[in-house]
């Protein structure tokens, strides 16, 4: 009785299973990949499917979770446009078997900036195994998957070995370029604590920056270098007999190269007067060791003239010849026994008391000289401009002793002349207008015009139309005070500016050339709205040619839709009305160039609805 019992049971259980698997070949379209084999079985198929509906995204990434995360940081292949206009299945389908592979694309054809990494340079010649392997993957488990293009970094480090050893900063992009590592072709020493200038913008890295052994790789030292002192990189051969700060005496454009920076002062002999201009060599013997160099005069004094300087008088005035001489000059200062000017009925004031005596008593310093005019001495440098229909008239109507090139010719003097000044005219320097170096003589004063194009360059000729300003006539826009504070009426052109037009300022619109990146194109540069404006539509509302963006838009806002829906070919009705404009029109490859697409082909349901 249990036998037959038993032997019952077990034809039960086998015919449920067959009833089972009968079943379920009539429902399964196919054997799963080997991925999914462990979903196999009609009691799995809600894992991955919605009853009565297709394959569920969210099912997929539920278990997909490291593309969910992807996509939650918006990052990786699966987060671009391109696949997110797509359902999981449309690329990774399944029932096709168990050796079926999900996984396929076109390597050769893929783009790669798609994937949130656009390949340059040498990235492009590199096979995709070169970097898509499981020794750069970060995530452990990411890892373990057999030729996944999951979990590589974006950062130069994620792939490459740092060879400056933390030493730099991560960011390598700043120095190299994706074509070669080395040179680092974007470097830039003048953006270091060191610039480079003069002999060492010559010298090979590899002098300053040594190669060395660390952590058993070979490393090339890029910071840490010391650069506070020539003697840090340079053998100090005057043995610190001269200080240790070598920029005082030598350049940077060669050791023997002298700037004459040093200070004098710290040798107890400072260098006045003349003396400031004499060459070392005048003085030191430059002609021996150059650890002895400039030890010769150690000692001297500067009272002490005749140790250097040859007593023309022979001892006759002692040595004292600071008495009549200076450092300014050998010449003697003032006149003998030194004679006070002042005394005399010509005072010497201003620059005359920095004139040599000779300069003025050619012959002797007894006879008298006439003083009663400037040009008794000096030479009319305006060539009679001012004296040719008033001979009464002197210099010292502009000028004075205190120097030929400090006139008192101003502001108020000039508002009487032809030309009063006003505006940025006021600021401006004598010589902006009166100098020509061209002509003889150089200052100009009469017949120089008065018309502003006869000083500044008209940079409208051939770019604005001369109705605009008759004969150059400048002030039709502009005012002396500012060039840029122009005012022109844009009514009187073919294009009136309206809305928001009149707030933008010229240059928005009217650019320079790209010639001459300084003259202004007023016209013409064309009155449709594409002529500045970029047309984000394409060529979707375009007629014969043109784009009338009028139709749909004003000029006040672009926001500011008018565009009536009944007029256009699907009037909106029902739940379409209530539909935002986004709902409908979506981006789209359109003529080559993704743009909303506004226009359709078709109108029929399935277009829009699925």
């Amino acid at each position: 009785m249990r036998l037959r019992k038993a032997t019952l049971e077990a034809l039960l259980v086998l015919a449920v299973l067959l009833r089972a698997c009968f079943l379920w070949g009539q429902i399964s379209p196919g054997e799963l990949s080997r991925s999914h084999a462990a979903l196999e079985g009609m009691f799995n198929c809600t894992k991955c499917h919605d009853i009565g509906a297709k394959i569920s995204d969210n099912k997929c990434l539920s278990c997909h979770q490291d593309i969910q995360n992807l996509l939650n940081w918006n990052r990786g292949f699966h987060a671009s446009q391109e696949a997110r206009a797509k359902q999981c299945a449309n690329c990774h389908s399944d029932h096709h078997g168990r050796n079926f592979d999900m996984v396929r694309f076109d390597e050769k054809g893929f783009n790669h900036l798609t994937a949130g990494f656009e390949l340059t340079g040498k990235h492009k010649t590199i096979d995709c195994r070169a970097c898509h392997k499981s020794d750069l993957i970060q995530d452990q488990n990411i890892r373990k998957r057999p030729e996944t293009y999951l979990g590589l970094g974006k950062d130069c480090k994620d792939c490459h070995q740092d060879v400056h050893q933390g030493t730099l900063s991560v960011n390598c992009a700043q120095c190299h370029t994706t074509d070669d590592f080395a040179p680092a072709s974007k470097f830039r020493h003048e953006q270091t604590h060191y610039p480079l200038a003069g002999k060492h913008k010559n010298v090979g890295c590899i002098e300053c920056h040594p190669k060395e052994t660390r952590n058993n790789a070979e490393f090339q030292r890029f910071s840490g270098v010391s650069f506070s002192n020539c003697n840090s990189c340079h053998q100090d051969v005057h043995k610190n007999k001269l200080g240790n700060n070598c920029k005082e005496c030598h350049t940077e454009q060669g050791f023997e190269v002298l700037n004459n920076k040093f200070n004098h002062n710290r040798t107890g002999f400072a260098l006045t007067g003349k003396h400031k201009a004499v060459s070392c060599r005048d003085c030191h013997n430059l002609e021996v060791p150059v650890a002895e160099v400039f030890q010769d005069r150690s000692g001297v004094k500067n009272a002490d003239c005749v140790v250097c300087h040859k007593d023309v008088h022979e001892g006759k005035f002692g040595r004292e010849c600071k008495s009549c001489h200076n450092e300014e000059s050998f010449k003697i200062a003032g006149v003998p026994e030194n004679f006070n000017h002042a005394n005399t009925d010509f005072p010497l004031q201003g620059k005359h008391a920095a004139v040599n005596c000779k300069d003025c008593h050619i012959s002797d310093f007894i006879k008298p000289l006439e003083f009663g005019n400037c040009y008794s001495c000096h030479k009319d440098y305006h060539e009679t401009v001012f004296t040719r229909t008033n001979k009464s008239r002197d210099c010292a109507e502009c000028h004075d002793v205190s120097g030929f090139d400090n006139p008192l010719f101003g502001v108020t003097e000039h508002g009487k002349t032809n030309f009063p000044l006003t505006g940025a005219h006021i600021a401006t320097p004598c010589f902006a207008c009166h100098l020509d170096e061209t002509k003889k003589p150089e200052w100009q004063f009469r017949n120089i015009g008065e018309r502003c194009v006869d000083c500044h360059e008209d940079i409208h000729k051939n770019a604005l139309q001369a109705k605009y300003y008759p004969e150059q006539n400048c002030s039709k826009c502009h005012v002396t005070e500012s060039w840029t504070a122009a005012g022109f009426d844009h009514s009187v052109t073919s294009f009136k500016l309206e809305g928001a037009h009149n707030r933008v300022s010229c240059s928005a619109c009217h650019k320079p050339d790209e010639a001459t990146q300084t003259k202004v194109v007023f016209a013409p540069i064309g009155t449709q709205c594409a002529t500045c404006h970029e047309n984000i539509h394409g060529r979707q509302f375009e007629k014969n040619g043109s784009t009338n963006c009028r139709s749909c838009h004003g000029v006040e806002k672009w926001k500011e839709v008018k565009f009536d829906h009944n007029r256009a070919a699907f009037k909106l009705d029902g739940k379409h009305a209530q539909v935002a404009c986004a709902g409908c029109h979506k981006k789209a490859l359109v003529d080559g160039q993704y743009v909303v697409q506004y226009k359709f082909e078709s109108f029929e349901c399935i277009v829009c609805h699925k």
